[in-house]
């Protein structure tokens, strides 16, 4: 297994659900799937390696009760387990963050209570022994075929079966470089097509996906039984499609209804699936206002959302 897409990027650069209250007739705003509100924690990266417990409680305060994980600071599962307990955060998704770490993050998920493991930026080989170098991995991505596609759909269905041997479910998580074009397909419809629909369910990065210029509600009608978490960001406008995680090909960052994304059509879509969770996640950098200032107007746009 290679590094994933969270020590990639991170090196690299209270709550109800949807309710009516018994003989009130005002609604109470919550979220567009009648589900939790979920935030990424890479989305706070920064602030968590500073003061990981005070972070988790601030997260908790804006209103947030479901998270996902993207490492965890060197802490045990039983210093994570606390941590969230003390917040009043639950865990239900863990992201695979180091070579060969599906045992090691299993054994989160299983103490958090979790029950999916996530991976992402798979590669077919591995790069050169020695330190994290972001520009091979770039290089790496970039040159990837669609040949390397169904190598890493064989990887994939490898570590679901490990997922599934710990009682926990694999997912794959995409980013933008799966929708590159070839003349025989997408890299994305090879994964979808060439993993097992039990062993692989998808967890969908909405703003991946339309930076790449195709339609997360698309993919959600035509594979509704697939898709069981999703990401909700925003990206600024685009003048074309974003196939790389290069600086000169990366979509900048937006706070949720202050990009380009509609996310009306995206959430019709996923009412008819099996999406069982969605978090908010934000890439950085952050450059109007902090990360937790960010993550509490996403919180808010969601809240809200009509």
């Amino acid at each position: 297994m290679n590094i994933s897409r969270r020590d990639l990027l991170v090196q690299g650069a209270a709550f109800t659900s949807a309710a009516l209250v018994a003989g009130n007739p005002l609604r109470l705003h919550a979220d567009p799937l009648g589900k939790p509100i979920g935030l990424q924690l890479y989305t706070v990266g920064d602030q968590l390696k500073a003061d990981f417990d005070g972070t988790l409680k601030k997260v908790a305060a804006i209103g947030y009760r479901e998270v996902e994980s993207a490492g965890f600071q060197g802490k045990s599962p039983a210093e994570v387990k606390k941590s969230f307990d003390d917040a009043g955060l639950h865990c239900k998704s863990v992201h695979i963050s180091i070579p060969g770490g599906i045992q090691e993050a299993a054994s989160y998920a299983n103490a958090l209570g979790a029950k999916y493991l996530i991976s992402s930026v798979l590669l077919p080989r591995p790069l050169p022994p020695g330190k994290l170098d972001i520009s091979a991995y770039m290089t790496a991505i970039s040159q990837l075929t669609l040949d390397d596609y169904k190598f890493i759909s064989d990887q994939c269905n490898k570590m679901g079966e490990e997922a599934k041997k710990a009682g926990l479910q694999f997912g794959y998580h995409n980013h933008n470089f799966e929708f590159k074009p070839f003349p025989g397909g997408m890299g994305y419809d090879v994964l979808l097509k060439s993993t097992d629909p039990d062993l692989v369910k998808l967890e969908l990065d909405c703003g991946w996906m339309k930076a790449a210029g195709h339609d997360p509600a698309a993919y959600l009608a035509k594979y509704p039984d697939r898709y069981r978490l999703l990401h909700i960001k925003d990206f600024k406008p685009l003048a074309k499609p974003s196939n790389g995680l290069a600086d000169s090909e990366r979509p900048a960052p937006a706070e949720l209804g202050r990009g380009s994304i509609d996310y009306k059509p995206i959430f019709a879509a996923a009412k008819k699936t099996q999406v069982e969770q969605y978090y908010v996640e934000q890439e950085p950098p952050y450059t109007d206002m902090t990360a937790l200032e960010a993550i509490k107007v996403n919180y808010d746009f969601l809240h809200k959302f009509d």
